[in-house]
């Protein structure tokens, strides 16, 4: 019995080396864990593999070494590791193939990493703040519907289509805005999945999402009245 329980813990670590073997190293996956304490690898970026759609899953070292990464941190990849960079991988290695199951990377010389903390949460709570600024440009659909704006400092607000179209009067270049919803910061930019907006954080409505066809002119349609303080354009003079 002795015997058997020894095989069957060393089976169980053998697989933690098997290709794909995530398991045995989720801890390092999240921050409160040292990803620092996984074997490091070391080489200079030749290529970046990709996905069917085109989202990088990893890069190939010069000495023809892969290096997996999943492809939620694409952005975050092409943005710290390109081709030539030197790099120290941190990760599992398979015994019998040249593969690394990355759990971060790092560019040598700039030291910025890329960590595999999960797929993010877009659902948060967590993420979930009041930010004021300005309106830019209206932002659309492809069929030109009204779904948001972009403001002075880059950041994208989206908007349900059927909320935008009934704040278009409001929603106008120049126009200052508070807003409360889920943010989403990527190395791309930043955009708020608007909850509720208003012309300060102390006057905001509450935004519904898409409702389902009716008549337009029924009160129980229109939803809420703009918020506080927008109104329409002042008359031209």
């Amino acid at each position: 019995m002795k015997m058997t329980g020894m095989r069957a813990l060393i089976c169980a670590l053998l697989s933690a080396t098997a290709i794909g073997g995530r398991a045995a190293y989720s801890q390092a996956m999240d921050p409160t864990w040292d990803s620092s304490q996984l074997p490091e690898s070391r080489g200079i970026v030749r290529q970046y593999t990709l996905t069917p759609r085109g989202d990088v899953d990893g890069i190939i070292l010069t000495d023809g070494t892969e290096v997996k990464l999943p492809p939620h941190l694409t952005a975050q990849t092409v943005f710290v590791i390109h081709p030539g960079d030197a790099v120290s991988v941190r990760g599992l290695r398979a015994r019998a193939l040249p593969l690394v199951d990355a759990a971060s990377i790092t560019n040598v010389t700039t030291g910025k990493s890329v960590v595999d903390n999960g797929p993010p949460d877009r659902r948060a709570g967590h993420d979930e703040q009041v930010i004021n600024g300005r309106i830019s440009i209206l932002l659309h659909g492809k069929r030109g519907e009204l779904n948001g704006v972009l403001l002075d400092d880059g950041t994208v607000l989206r908007l349900p289509p059927p909320e935008a179209e009934r704040l278009q009067d409001w929603l106008r270049p120049g126009q200052a805005v508070s807003v409360r919803g889920q943010i989403l910061d990527t190395a791309l930019g930043k955009v708020v999945d608007v909850e509720a907006i208003g012309p300060s954080p102390e006057q905001m409505t509450e935004l519904r999402g898409p409702r389902p066809p009716g008549p337009k002119n029924g009160p129980d349609r229109r939803g809420p009245p703009p918020p506080p303080g927008f109104g329409p354009p002042p008359p031209r003079g």
